[in-house]
C-alpha cells in the first residue's frame, strides 16, 4: 500500500459478543500505539511499529481504523489525563485562578497532554502525521479523531461551565471564547517560550478577564 493511500475502514465482521477476536486485535493495536506514544512520542507511532509490537497485520490495522491518524486518535484518548474538577467555594477570582493554576501543572507535568494539544490542533486541518495517510482525508471519515476533539473540549468546557454559570459577568460569555482567553495562554506560552506558567502568569490571565468581563 501507497504510504500517501488510506485504506477505506471496513465493519468489522461478525458479532463482538460471539467473536472475541475482532475487540482482542483491536485492543492490541491501541494498546501497541498507546506504549510507542508514550515511549517515543508521536514520531514512533508508525504503522509498521505498531503492527510489529500487536502482532497484527496492517490489513486487520486498516480495518479496525481505516488511518493511521484514527488509531493515533484512539491512543490518545487512552492516555487522556483527567481534567481536575471546578473549585465550588472562594470567590470568582479563587475559583478561576485556583482551576487556571491546575490546567498549567497539567500542561507542565503531562507532556502528552500539550502533544496531544498540538497534535489535535494540527490534524484537523492538516493530513495527519502517522505515514501521511490522511491526506485530503474528508472529516467524515475520521470519527475517532472528532470524538477525541469533542471529549477534550467537555472535559475543558465542564470545569469552566460551572465556575462562569451564574457569575455576574457583563455579558454571557461563550465558554469556547473563555477557553480561549484563559487557557490558550497556557498552552502558547510553554510551547513558545518553554518556560512554565507560574501563579503571577495565571494571576494576570484571570485579572485581565475579569477586567474585560465584569463589571467594575
Amino acid at each position: 500500500m501507497s504510504p500517501n493511500a488510506a485504506m477505506p475502514a471496513q465493519s468489522e465482521p461478525g458479532n463482538a459478543g460471539q467473536d472475541p477476536r475482532p475487540a482482542r486485535s483491536r485492543a492490541l493495536l491501541i494498546d501497541a500505539a498507546t506504549r510507542l506514544l508514550t515511549e517515543g512520542g508521536i514520531d514512533a507511532v508508525t504503522i509498521d511499529a505498531v503492527t510489529r509490537v500487536a502482532s497484527v497485520s496492517r490489513a486487520t490495522l486498516y480495518r479496525h481504523f481505516g488511518t493511521g491518524t484514527e488509531l493515533l486518535a484512539a491512543a490518545f484518548e487512552q492516555l487522556l489525563p483527567p481534567v481536575p474538577p471546578a473549585p465550588e467555594s472562594g470567590t470568582l477570582r479563587e475559583r478561576l485562578l485556583a482551576l487556571l493554576a491546575k490546567q498549567a501543572a497539567l500542561i507542565e507535568h503531562a507532556p502528552l497532554h500539550l502533544t496531544l494539544l498540538s497534535w489535535l490542533g494540527l490534524s484537523m486541518s492538516t493530513a495527519g502525521p502517522v505515514d501521511n495517510v490522511d491526506n485530503g482525508e474528508p472529516e467524515s471519515d475520521r470519527p475517532r479523531l472528532h470524538t477525541l476533539k469533542r471529549r477534550l473540549i467537555a472535559q475543558y468546557r465542564e470545569p469552566f461551565d460551572a465556575v462562569l454559570s451564574g457569575a455576574g459577568l457583563r455579558e454571557v460569555i461563550d465558554t469556547d471564547q473563555a477557553l480561549a482567553q484563559l487557557v490558550g495562554p497556557l498552552i502558547f506560552n510553554r510551547l513558545v517560550t518553554g518556560r512554565a506558567s507560574g501563579a503571577t502568569f495565571c494571576a494576570r490571565i484571570i485579572d485581565d478577564f475579569l477586567a474585560a468581563h465584569t463589571v467594575s
